[in-house]
C-alpha cells in the first residue's frame, strides 16, 4: 500500500521520472501505475498486527470485534494471510486463512468453532460478506496486479481524507468471472503510490461500496500502512471500520504458520 506530503516542485520532478508517464495508451499507463505501486511494496517479508473491526448498521448502532492478523509475503505469488477472532465470545477462535495467487482463484478456508470444522470457501462465493462486515471474501485477498486489467483515467486532487495533493485515478477490471465487481475506480497518490480510495461497482455496474485508507504510517523506512480502513456500502447504508495497531515486521513467520489443518488449534 502506498502516500505523503509533497510540494508542487517535488511533484513535477517526480512525475517526469515516473515510468507510468511514458506509457502510451490509457491501458498501458494504468498497468504501469499498478506495477509501480506493487514494486514499491515488495520485500517486507512478513508482518503481524492487531485489529479492531467495528460494524455499523443503517441506524448507526455498532458491534465490535477484536482480531489478530498475520501475513506472509510470497515471492512470485500472492501473499498468505491469517486472521484470528478474539472477541466477541461467540466468535472467539474463528480463524480465516487465505492463500492469494498472482493468477487464478485464491484459496480460502474458514474455521468456525461452533461447527468444529474447517470450511473451504468456494470461488463462486467470494463476493459474499466476510463475517457480516461490508468487506467481501475477495476483498480479504492481496490485490495482485495480474488479477485485473487497467485503464488510466486522469490526475486530480486527492480526496479530502488524503494528506497529499495529487492522485492518479484509474479503473481496474477483475479478470475473475466470479468476482462480485464489474470494475473498481482507484485513487493512488502520485508520490508514494499508496491507495487513498477505491469505489466498487456491482455486477449491474452500479456504485456499491467505497473503501477509504486513512492515517498512513511508514515502517522499516519504506513500507506504508494505513491505521484505519473504512468500507461504506452505498446500497445498504452500512459500514465497517477497521483500526490497526501494533504493526510488527519480519517477525519470523514461515509457511508452517499458514496451514488449514492448524486452524482448529489456534489460540
Amino acid at each position: 500500500m502506498k502516500i505523503a506530503l509533497i510540494s508542487t516542485m517535488g511533484l513535477g520532478i517526480f512525475l517526469l521520472s515516473s515510468p507510468a508517464i511514458y506509457a502510451q495508451t490509457p491501458e498501458e499507463k494504468g498497468l504501469a501505475i499498478a506495477q509501480e505501486a506493487d514494486q514499491r511494496d515488495n520485500g517486507w517479508g512478513d508482518n503481524q498486527s492487531n485489529m479492531v473491526m467495528e460494524l455499523f448498521n443503517k441506524q448507526g448502532e455498532s458491534s465490535i470485534r477484536k482480531i489478530r492478523s498475520k501475513t506472509l509475503e510470497v515471492q512470485g505469488d500472492g501473499d498468505k494471510s491469517l486472521t484470528i477472532f478474539d472477541t466477541p465470545r461467540d466468535l472467539k477462535g474463528t480463524a480465516f486463512l487465505t492463500f492469494s495467487h498472482a493468477e487464478g482463484a485464491d484459496d480460502q478456508w474458514l474455521y468456525l468453532p461452533a461447527l468444529k470444522r474447517v470450511k473451504r470457501i468456494s470461488s463462486r462465493n467470494k463476493s459474499g460478506p466476510f463475517m457480516g462486515s461490508e468487506f467481501a471474501y475477495e476483498d480479504m485477498s492481496s490485490q495482485e496486479v495480474a488479477k485485473y486489467s487497467y485503464k488510466f483515467l486522469k490526475e486530480e486532487p486527492c480526496p479530502e481524507n488524503a494528506n497529499t495533493l495529487t492522485c492518479f485515478v484509474s479503473e481496474r477490471y477483475p479478470t475473475d468471472k466470479h468476482s462480485g465487481y464489474t470494475k473498481q475506480v482507484i485513487w493512488l497518490d502520485t508520490l508514494e503510490y499508496r491507495p487513498i480510495k477505491i469505489d466498487f461497482y456491482d455486477r449491474k455496474n452500479a456504485l456499491l461500496k467505497t473503501l477509504t485508507f486513512n492515517e498512513y504510517h511508514q515502517y522499516l523506512e519504506q513500507y506504508w500502512r494505513p491505521n484505519k480502513l473504512e468500507m461504506s456500502n452505498h446500497q445498504t447504508g452500512k459500514r465497517s471500520v477497521v483500526t490497526f495497531s501494533n504493526y510488527r515486521f519480519k517477525t519470523g513467520l514461515s509457511d508452517k504458520d499458514f496451514h488449514a489443518s492448524k486452524l482448529p488449534r489456534l489460540r
